[in-house]
């Protein structure tokens, strides 16, 4: 079990605190208060905060930073809105951390080619605001807010993720700041490329282990002309299951489709005041055509009579659906204040769609049967689940069961031809797991990718690689 344990960081060699200082004024700090902020994340890791913090407005910003890192050997962690939840922004070797929030401009929005170019720190609300007059969006929906440079850090996805795939298939080119404080830029603005090496789709997904993304060109996505919700009950998770597989395998185009077990549904409803039968439910969406949307709900409606499912409920205007899905993303949120003063551990997995039931099922008889309190959500209509164990923090022998309860989901998930991970990423939880997925081999040449681009190793070291 990967951990850190809380220290007094040691003092960064003084020549790197002058030339921090000198170039970055008040826009550097060592003060404890600003390092601890950025020495957390939602993981239940406890490291050492930051030695220091700089607070970056540019890609100058970030290259003189790193470039003086560099020049002394230290350790460089990016930040973005510290949503994080697998310790990807701990500190664990100490070093700089840089906060990338103030860097949230939107640069470009080519509605005609429908794509928008930003900084890095712009976030998925802050965007779909800025797109909201121009028939565009951006679907890519992890749930917090997080930066668009965090999101392709991680290769995030999210609620969307079954119709409109995931930061993989959604970012076109990067301005990425090398372990020297180089600048190279990735991709074009065209749809496709058979040029070279895809060095943009090496970037997304690394965890800020090969390079700091500081500006990112996204596709945008046309606004549907008509988006209904609906709402779903089922008598157990299992046949929710069974529904999101007959639904995905029937080809119905859902944009949407997620599950939330009883625990879960509880926990909103408490949250916010939602009144939802506590049983497992589905909430989809559909996007489309006005009678697209219909014929796509009325087979749903269908499949999921068929699998017991009832209550079936729509939420047909844009203040019913923001509702609805409000209470999906605040489930992490709601969970926690089930039990006061716990912290929660959370683990994802994916698998084939007709492995998900097999997979999930396992999932609960486990997590029922160790009395530890836990929720199930999940973007099911891809295979991706997510389980939060709720633990108290002064038990030890909790942690230690939750993390047992990780491993046995994350096996199982393997085993069943799946990853260890369909979204969080490594970070520090999922290194032996990314072992056992991946290879020896595998990861061997992942090191030495490393090694060429960062030989000092100081890109978020300690990430990913056990």
């Amino acid at each position: 079990m990967p951990d850190a344990t809380p220290s007094t960081p040691a003092a960064l060699p003084a020549a790197l605190h002058d030339a921090l200082a000198a170039r970055f004024g008040a826009a550097f700090s060592t003060a404890r208060a600003v390092c601890e902020q950025h020495g957390r994340d939602e993981s239940p890791f406890d490291a050492a905060p930051p030695q220091g913090v700089v607070f970056c407005t540019s890609t100058a910003d970030v290259a003189d930073a790193v470039a003086l890192c560099a020049a002394h050997a230290v350790p460089v962690i990016a930040y973005g809105a510290g949503s994080s939840l697998e310790g990807h922004l701990l500190a664990v070797h100490g070093g700089i951390t840089l906060d990338l929030a103030r860097m949230n401009q939107v640069l470009d929005i080519a509605a005609e080619d429908m794509l928008a170019t930003v900084q890095a720190g712009v976030t998925r609300l802050q965007l779909n605001d800025e797109l909201r007059h121009s028939g565009l969006f951006f679907p890519i929906d992890p749930g917090a807010d997080a930066t668009l440079g965090g999101m392709s850090a991680t290769r995030a996805s999210g609620t969307n993720a079954v119709r409109y795939g995931t930061m993989r298939d959604n970012v076109l080119a990067l301005t990425v700041v090398l372990a020297d404080g180089r600048v190279v830029r990735t991709g074009t603005r065209a749809r496709k490329s058979s040029a070279g090496y895809d060095l943009t789709r090496l970037f997304v997904g690394s965890e800020g282990t090969l390079g700091i993304v500081t500006e990112v060109t996204v596709r945008l996505h046309p606004q549907p002309a008509a988006v209904a919700a609906a709402v779903c009950s089922f008598p157990d998770v299992a046949a929710a299951v069974d529904c999101t597989i007959a639904l995905i395998q029937a080809a119905i185009p859902i944009a949407r489709c997620e599950l939330m077990d009883a625990h879960a549904v509880r926990a909103v409803n408490a949250h916010d005041h939602l009144g939802l039968p506590e049983q497992p439910l589905l909430l989809m969406e559909f996007h489309g055509s006005a009678a697209g949307v219909r014929e796509q709900a009325q087979s749903v409606q269908a499949l999921a009579a068929e699998h017991g499912g009832s209550d079936f409920a729509w939420a047909d205007t844009p203040e019913e659906r923001s509702r609805l899905w409000k209470a999906r993303h605040h489930a992490y949120l709601s969970a926690l204040q089930t039990r006061p003063g716990c912290r929660c551990v959370t683990t994802d997995a994916c698998v084939p769609i007709s492995r998900l039931a097999e997979s999930i099922n396992a999932t609960v008889a486990e997590a029922d049967a160790s009395g530890l309190p836990y929720f199930i959500v999940g973007h099911v209509g891809d295979g991706n689940f997510h389980v939060g164990y709720l633990i108290d923090p002064t038990q030890p022998a909790e942690r230690e069961l939750a993390e047992a309860l990780n491993a046995q989901l994350v096996r199982r998930a393997l085993a069943l031809g799946g990853t260890c991970s369909g979204e969080h990423g490594v970070g520090l939880h999922k290194q032996q797991f990314l072992r056992e997925e991946a290879g020896d081999d595998a990861i061997e040449l992942m090191r030495a990718i490393k090694q060429a681009l960062d030989p000092l190793q100081i890109l978020n070291p300690g990430k990913i690689f056990v």
